[in-house]
């Protein structure tokens, strides 16, 4: 690799740094996490509608760029149509994991992760070998792969 090309990787790397902290937070670390996912199941129930729980930290660039691309597009698109979504702030690993234990710890692989909950309550899907952990190289295409394997499974 050439001196530039290294110089070049890591400005890109400082840049996308500088524009993620200015972005703001993704994940409420004062949330009432508890209670968010509590709502969120009961709207999913009302509506007949799987949920989404996306377990992440605004420290991690893979739960920013799986946050990025469910924003964009065709994931967001697809994500809204078929799911309620609610995020959950881990922290350092050290916020909410009583959560993420209640549906079968999804994040022991690494975050991002993500559960699937049926409307009557049911865990459906789970990123329990870390699919969503390496979103940033999964790139949309990936991401939407896993999305759609996860809406195949709560129509089961």
């Amino acid at each position: 690799m050439t001196s530039a090309t290294w110089i070049a990787r890591i400005l890109g790397a400082v840049l996308v740094s500088i524009a993620a902290a200015a972005a703001g937070p993704l994940y409420n670390e004062s949330a009432d996490a508890h209670g968010e996912v509590d709502a969120a199941l009961a709207t999913s129930k009302a509506e007949r509608k799987p949920l989404l729980i996306v377990f992440g930290a605004n420290w991690c660039p893979d739960c920013r760029a799986l946050d990025s691309a469910m924003g964009r597009g065709d994931i967001a698109r697809f994500t809204s149509s078929r799911f309620k979504v609610v995020k959950v702030d881990v922290g350092n690993f050290d916020r909410n994991l009583d959560i993420a234990a209640r549906f079968g710890n999804p994040a022991k692989q690494g975050i991002p992760a993500a559960v699937v909950v049926s409307p009557d309550g049911q865990v459906v899907y789970s990123t329990r070998r870390g699919e969503l952990s390496s979103a940033r190289s999964l790139g949309d295409a990936g991401i939407l792969t896993v999305l759609q394997a996860a809406a195949a499974a709560a129509k089961r």
